[in-house]
């Protein structure tokens, strides 16, 4: 009697101080790209439902036109930086054109310092394959030549359909 209530009282004592415990001493890349990305899509989705309409044209490429309810996003950056700045890291929105996936918004920077708009995303890449059957992808991804922790998920329009993709990422170290 007394071994089980000392047993009862140990695991008492250990289940209190594992909820005690915060569940992360400090976030680690899934954590941070898991958090980048809600604060995208939350504030994408203030702005309202996503949509195309019309076209655009993007460093010389013609592309549909993303928008959040009627806020026209291609070349707008204001919603990407804003993620940005709120928990570091990359942020893009792509619009589905044909077969590609085009960056419209985005502060991924190419090596000149210019924002990476117009460019795609890699096709041959996990990502690209996992957008395609609709799902998500998480995990490692190169952007324009160099490693970082990723994440992207398809932007669906009211029909459900795949108009774009929502991207975060954290350069690798």
């Amino acid at each position: 009697m007394k071994r089980s209530l000392l047993t009862l009282s140990l695991l008492a004592a250990l289940a209190g101080a594992a909820v005690s415990m915060p569940a992360s001493v400090s976030a680690g890349p899934t954590e941070d790209v898991q958090a980048a990305m809600q604060s995208l899509k939350t504030k994408a989705a203030a702005l309202g439902a996503p949509s195309v309409k019309g076209e655009d044209t993007i460093a010389g490429k013609t592309v549909p036109v993303l928008y959040f309810g009627q806020t026209k996003v291609n070349g707008d950056f204001s919603l990407v930086d804003s993620v940005q700045k709120e928990v570091g890291g990359t942020a893009t929105l792509f619009v589905k054109s044909g077969s590609e996936f085009v960056r419209v918004s985005t502060n991924v920077k190419k090596d000149d310092g210019s924002r990476a708009v117009g460019t795609v995303l890699d096709p041959k890449g996990k990502a690209f394959a996992a957008i395609t059957k609709g799902d998500a992808y998480f995990g490692e991804a190169d952007i324009l030549g160099k490693p970082y922790t990723t994440g992207y998920e398809p932007i669906r329009d009211a029909g459900q359909g795949v108009i774009g993709i929502y991207y975060v990422g954290y350069p690798k170290k």
